[in-house]
């Protein structure tokens, strides 16, 4: 397998560990009274009050939701809300279904539906911070984490979520269409990247698997570590960080540097795209550092609390760019979701959920493609007419919505069809379902 193939696979070993980790947050929220109590007394200001503030201030707030002067209202307007809940619910199921964290169609989810790129990034994690916080902080099962390896990361991730946030204020504050093609040519490179091997994979999996020969620095020798990892771990530049004892007699060592350097990589992409970091997270530790899987499981859920929690409110919500109503839609729809989905990989096959994974990031992709032309044609970066633009934009959120109500109407569908099967069976991620996204 060569080096982007495996980088993909351990990019979706983070993603669905953290898809785990977002079950598990459902399932304690929703399992627990008083946390059930304290989300509804956090809605109820916003179905009741919600329209009375709505009819007083729509008509003075801009017609594009996050402006060039940035605001966040408590409430827009009830519809905006229940979309909100909506986009939820399609995240969690992708979590739920594929086993892979659905936050990926956040973002794109509300700049499609009129919403500042920059607002939908710190929208996207004040709602994760707010699930990990609903779901307990210090989560019981992160019993996997090196204290020492986590502290050291996080002192990069801050760094990295600083910078991020500041080059997205930044970016907006000279120009909210540079902000957002910025934020846009992201999403498609990394979109791009996710759904050209998720459909690889997908063909792939419906032929016999070929001999597994790997040639690339990633290669894993003896010690159970990749080539790359051994040499970083013979940097001796104090001071080190010993991790790993429970795993490796007498633990392994790094160099503080590396660490950091790789917590300043997951945190500049979680503050810049909006997202926990997790995907980035497991491929740094386990091939460039040497970490072994359980540990980076650990540390990846333990990173996501505190970076996205960081970014979310030193680097968007102080500047007012978190639309809390949005968030908290979207914190009631993925509890919802995730619980669906996650019930359906009992009477689903691997390779349907494969491919479901592919149909996701490719919507996804084609609807940042199709947005980004404008956005640069709006800026005289390219030569293109602005209803050309438009029309590029309409298509493609058009296919997007289509294709993600088509998967939303199917999952609920198989749920309910096979509603006497999956009845007593308790919900997990298809963790144990060997899939080759």
């Amino acid at each position: 397998m060569n080096f982007f193939g495996q980088l993909h696979q351990f990019m979706m070993m983070g993603a669905r560990a953290q898809a785990k980790w977002e079950l598990d947050i459902s399932n304690t929220i929703l399992r627990d009274r008083r946390r059930l109590a304290i989300l509804c007394l956090l809605l109820i200001p916003i179905l009741i009050g919600g329209t009375a503030f709505a009819e007083e201030v729509v008509g003075t707030l801009p017609g594009m939701i996050g402006g060039k002067t940035a605001y966040a209202p408590a409430f827009y307007t009830p519809t905006i809300f229940f979309a909100s809940i909506g986009v939820g619910i399609v995240a969690g199921l992708i979590t739920g279904c594929i086993g892979a964290g659905g936050g990926f169609i956040i973002a794109p989810a509300l700049m499609s539906a009129g919403v500042k790129g920059i607002l939908a990034v710190g929208t996207d994690l004040f709602h994760i911070f707010a699930k990990a916080i609903m779901g307990s902080v210090l989560h019981r099962k992160l019993g996997n984490v090196s204290v020492a390896l986590a502290g050291v990361f996080l002192l990069g991730s801050i760094g990295g979520a600083t910078l991020g946030g500041w080059v997205n204020r930044t970016l907006y504050e000279m120009n909210p269409v540079l902000s957002d093609a910025f934020i846009t040519t992201i999403y498609v490179l990394m979109l791009g990247f996710l759904c050209s091997y998720a459909l690889l994979d997908f063909f792939r999996s419906r032929k016999p698997a070929p001999a597994k020969t790997s040639s690339s620095g990633f290669a894993v020798s003896a010690s159970g570590m990749t080539n790359l990892a051994q040499k970083v771990q013979g940097v001796n530049l104090p001071p080190m960080v010993q991790f790993d004892e429970g795993v490796t007699p007498g633990g392994r060592r790094i160099s503080w540097l590396f660490l950091v350097i790789s917590g300043f990589v997951v945190g500049l992409a979680a503050a810049i795209m909006g997202v926990g970091g997790g995907f980035l997270t497991f491929p740094i530790f386990v091939y460039v550092l040497g970490v072994s899987s359980a540990t980076t499981v650990g540390t990846d859920i333990f990173q996501i609390i505190f970076t996205a929690g960081y970014a979310g409110l030193s680097q968007y919500a102080v500047y007012g760019f978190i639309f809390y109503t949005l968030a908290m839609g979207m914190l009631l729809g993925s509890l919802i979701g995730i619980q669906v989905g996650s019930l359906i990989t009992k009477v689903v096959s691997g390779a349907t959920i494969c491919g479901l994974y592919a149909v996701a990031t490719s919507a996804g992709f084609v609807n940042r493609a199709f947005a980004l032309p404008s956005k640069l044609a709006s800026m005289e970066m390219i030569s293109m007419s602005k209803e050309t633009g438009k029309l590029l934009e309409t298509v493609g959120t058009y296919i997007f919505f289509v294709v993600l109500s088509a998967f939303a109407l199917w999952v609920f569908y198989i749920f309910f069809t096979n509603i006497r099967t999956l009845k007593g069976e308790k919900p997990c991620l298809h963790t144990t379902r060997k899939v080759n996204a």
